[in-house]
C-alpha cells in the first residue's frame, strides 16, 4: 500500500477491535448515546505521519457506523483518537474516505 491510499477492506481482528473500543466513550459523548452492541466488522487503514483506521462498526441488529480513527506514531505516545465518524449506515454501506 502506498503512502496515503487506503488499503483495501479486511476482516476487523481483535486488535483493531480494540481500537474501536479506546475510542467508543469520544463517540458516546459526542453523540450523547450508549451503544450495548459494539463490534467491529470490517477495517481499512491509511498511513499518513502514523495511520488512519476506518472501521465499520455494528452497532445495532441493522445499524453500522464508520469510524476514522488516528493512530499516532508509536514514538509519539498517544492514545488513538477518533477524528471522525458517520451514523445510519447500513451493513452493505462501502467502507469508504471520509
Amino acid at each position: 500500500m502506498m503512502t496515503g491510499g487506503l488499503s483495501d477492506p479486511k476482516p476487523a481482528t481483535p486488535e483493531v477491535q480494540h481500537l474501536a473500543d479506546q475510542v467508543k466513550p469520544q463517540l458516546e459523548s459526542r453523540e450523547n448515546e450508549t451503544y450495548n452492541i459494539f463490534t467491529a466488522i470490517i477495517y481499512r487503514t491509511q498511513v499518513v505521519a502514523g495511520i488512519n483506521y476506518f472501521i465499520k462498526v455494528q452497532s445495532s441488529d441493522n445499524e453500522y457506523i464508520h469510524l476514522r480513527i488516528f493512530q499516532a506514531l508509536p514514538q509519539e505516545n498517544q492514545d488513538p483518537s477518533l477524528t471522525d465518524y458517520q451514523t445510519g449506515k447500513t451493513r452493505d454501506d462501502p467502507l469508504v474516505y471520509f
